[in-house]
């Protein structure tokens, strides 16, 4: 079985994911392109260097539907010989398509892959699709379906999280955030969005709110106590599967939950052989992956138990990992994770996460891992776990050490 390596990473800044948001009027298809194009010119790839793009995205409709990665790959300078496969693990899509490229190239098929992922949430808003498992009763009903938020605020009230330490872990989120970004801690990856005469249309993140602390998050309602007390009454549904809960208390709001954005990350994944043909020195190795289904109600609590899986699976210990993304969907998912394995927050999204930058949700699987990486290579660390909660209930993580 050949080792699969991370030679390199990008990602574009993550835009607003609104109609006045930076990258409102950039498809999905065009910031694709971007990335695989990056990728190309980085590492003075020929056109036909890869077997296969594989590209997530959570919201497969309109622009971003058809197979967008191989529409991604005739809009790029790869050439046609190239096909493209789009996958959708919601959330977790960007990093299941590393994931993927990367057991595809231990299993022999193909020495080189480009993997990653793209949402612009401001073209093609969330849900758009009309996902059976949030609309279609014969399985909503059967399997006690609420939304993410009041999943989160259940996580919240069942291991006990308060409204106050989820506000903190989002201004420690916001500050981490800044001083990376001032601190130069994203410039090896993350590559300008320009327009057609080369200017600039976003450098930088632009959903962080840097000035953001305990009181004005305290000034904000709770975002998903109507939904779950007041008509659909989705509370009573929660408790229901969670009869041992008086009551859910409804702690997050915009502030302590993951922004909406737009954005696109690419990583590029090959075998040794790859390297030496086109010359690259391998980064990391990809040294395990793994994914698990969870209960669909409490829905975000995958982090925990695929992490205790990718650690047996490859014999490791939660102690021999040095560096933690685990992706801030919202606080209490973090905070879960942080308390399920006693892990000192020190090390965990120590330049950040979704609550100050966002979640463009295809893209941010790519975009931990690349995160990671570079934390790893700037920290003189060796080995990371990135890992993220799923909608519908599921877990992915992937575990990477430097070579």
């Amino acid at each position: 079985m050949s080792d699969a390596y991370i030679f390199d990473t990008v990602r574009t800044p993550r835009g607003k994911g609104r109609m006045d948001g930076a990258l409102h009027e950039v498809t999905s298809l065009r910031l694709s392109a971007l990335t695989l194009n990056a990728l190309k010119e980085r590492n003075d790839l020929d056109g036909h260097a890869v077997e296969d793009v594989i590209w997530g995205n959570a919201t497969q409709v309109a622009e971003q539907g058809g197979c967008l990665a191989r529409s991604a790959v005739l809009a790029s300078d790869l050439d046609q010989s190239i096909p493209g496969l789009a996958i959708n693990r919601f959330c977790a899509s960007g990093m299941e398509a590393v994931n993927l490229a990367a057991n595809q190239i231990r299993g022999g098929a193909g020495d080189g892959y480009i993997a990653g992922g793209v949402e612009i949430m401001s073209r093609v808003a969330m849900g758009s699709d009309g996902a059976a498992i949030a609309v279609d009763p014969s399985v909503a009903l059967e399997n006690y379906f609420v939304p993410q938020g009041i999943s989160a605020d259940l996580i919240a009230t069942a291991y006990g999280f308060t409204r106050e330490q989820a506000d903190a872990l989002a201004v420690e989120s916001q500050r981490r955030a800044k001083a990376a970004w001032d601190q130069g801690h994203f410039d090896k990856s993350v590559i300008a969005v320009r327009d057609q005469n080369g200017l600039a249309i976003l450098e930088r993140d632009e959903h962080m709110r840097p000035q953001t602390n305990m009181q004005t998050l305290a000034a904000l309602d709770p975002s998903f106590r109507m939904m779950g007390e007041q008509m659909p009454g989705f509370d009573k549904v929660a408790l229901l599967k969670y009869p041992h809960l008086e009551r859910i208390e409804h702690i997050h709001h915009a502030g302590n939950s993951s922004g909406i954005v737009d954005g696109a990350a690419a990583v590029l994944v090959g075998n040794k052989a790859f390297g030496e043909t086109w010359g690259l020195k391998p980064r990391a190795r990809i040294r395990a992956t793994a994914k698990i289904g969870t209960d669909p109600t409490i829905m975000l609590t995958g982090p925990v138990p695929v992490t205790e899986k990718i650690l047996a699976e490859s014999g490791m210990q939660i102690s021999d990992i040095d560096l933690f993304e685990v992706n801030e969907a919202f606080a209490a998912v973090v905070l879960r994770f942080q308390q399920a394995f006693d892990v000192d927050p020190a090390i965990v999204n120590v330049n950040g996460g979704a609550i100050a930058m966002g979640h463009p949700l295809g893209a941010t699987g790519a975009i931990l891992i690349g995160t990671l990486l570079d934390e790893l290579e700037r920290s003189d660390k060796q080995t990371g776990l990135a890992t993220l909660c799923v909608a519908s209930g599921m877990g992915a993580a992937t575990i990477i050490e430097r070579v």
